[in-house]
């Protein structure tokens, strides 16, 4: 039987499962390239931190319709998550402000399907073109997204964690489908 992938709004109740994820995989991409005492913080800081980010989120979904996060499903067990909405730094254009999947599922074609369903939602929100930020050094992440269509824009900055090397990140964009 082939594997079901399911993907819906995440719910005010996905705090713990959204932190599991993200830590997670937070841990296995980014904390290679942080000190040991960076990457144990980030990990418990991605664990604890959704309950805030859903409850938020909600509340500006009943307001202005910002941020959306999408929660997506392997044969019913969680796997992977994206939050989206405008840009925080390119007006008009869309932002995947976070996309992770739980190291489990890699391969599996969950973050393809994750993937397409927020540019699904993009488009409906009216938006031509979608971007984000990505590790320089994640061959991993930059393959995924080249392979659904991202390209770099040339665009850089580093995110400084207060300790140890700042990590560089790169720009990647593309059209949204069907506008």
């Amino acid at each position: 039987m082939p594997d079901a992938i399911t993907v819906h709004p995440a719910e005010p109740g996905d705090g713990d499962v959204l932190g599991e994820i993200h830590a997670l995989s937070w841990g296995v991409s980014h904390g290679p390239f942080c000190t040991p005492k960076v990457a144990a913080a980030g990990v418990e800081e991605r664990r604890t931190k959704w309950h805030g980010i859903l409850a938020e989120a909600e509340v500006e979904a009943k307001g202005l319709g910002m941020d959306t996060i999408l929660l997506a499903r392997l044969n019913e067990r969680p796997g992977a998550f994206a939050r989206f909405g405008a840009s925080t730094s390119r007006p008009g254009h869309a932002e995947i402000h976070t996309f992770f999947a739980h190291p489990d599922v890699w391969g599996s074609g969950i973050a393809k399907v994750l993937l397409m369903a927020v540019l699904d939602r993009v488009r409906d929100a009216g938006y031509d073109d979608v971007h984000l930020w990505t590790l320089r050094d994640s061959a991993q992440a930059r393959r995924f997204y080249a392979k659904n269509g991202f390209a770099e824009t040339g665009r850089t900055h580093d995110h400084d964690f207060g300790e140890g090397p700042p990590l560089a990140l790169v720009e990647l964009e593309r059209a949204v489908p069907g506008r």
